[in-house]
């Protein structure tokens, strides 16, 4: 089983930067949902349900796409958000 998690980390990593901030993106969009989603009239517990759903995305997602960045994309991307963020 150890085995089988290292080559899936290894595949990931091996994935390109634009992979990872897709996956990064869909990350964020899962947070939005999974909170935006507490607005709609529905009953409480369609709304656990679906907060479960989509946080578990979410974190899911986020992980993911640390691992297929790494340190170095993750790096990449701050200098991109700061760099961004002087020129506002």
């Amino acid at each position: 089983m150890k085995q089988r998690f290292a080559c899936f980390v290894k595949w990931l990593g091996g994935l390109s930067f634009r992979s990872g901030v897709a996956v990064a993106v869909v990350c964020v969009t899962c947070y939005a949902i999974s909170f935006g989603q507490m607005l709609l009239p529905i009953s409480l517990g369609a709304k656990g349900v679906l907060w479960f759903i989509f946080f578990g995305l979410a974190k899911t997602s986020q992980y993911v796409a640390i691992l297929i960045l790494g340190k170095s994309g993750v790096d990449r991307l701050r200098a991109v958000f700061k760099s961004r963020s002087g020129n506002l």
